[in-house]
C-alpha cells in the first residue's frame, strides 16, 4: 500500500473514464459508418428501380381495407362517427 488512497480513486477515476469515452467514441465512430452504409445501399437500390415505380406504389390495397384503416385512424384521432 504505497500509494494513498486518493491516488487509487484517480487511477480508478482515469481508468474508468477512459474506457468510457473509448466505447463511446467506438460507437459514434461505427454508427456513423454504419449510416454512410445504408445511405449507399438505399441510393444504390433507388437507382436500380425504374423511374415511376416504388415499392408503396406498387402494393394495392382493396378498397374495403382501405375504408377500415381510415374509419380506424378517425376513431383513434376523435372523429367519431
Amino acid at each position: 500500500m504505497d500509494s494513498s488512497l486518493i491516488a487509487q480513486g484517480v487511477d480508478l477515476l482515469i481508468y474508468g473514464m477512459g474506457t468510457v469515452f473509448t466505447f463511446l467514441t467506438l460507437l459514434v465512430g461505427i454508427t456513423s459508418l454504419m449510416s454512410s452504409l445504408v445511405n449507399r445501399i438505399a441510393d444504390d437500390e433507388a437507382e436500380a428501380m425504374p423511374e415511376g415505380s416504388s415499392p408503396i406504389a406498387s402494393a394495392s390495397v382493396e378498397p374495403r381495407i382501405a375504408r377500415v384503416i381510415q374509419a380506424a385512424i378517425d376513431l383513434h384521432r376523435g372523429k367519431k362517427k
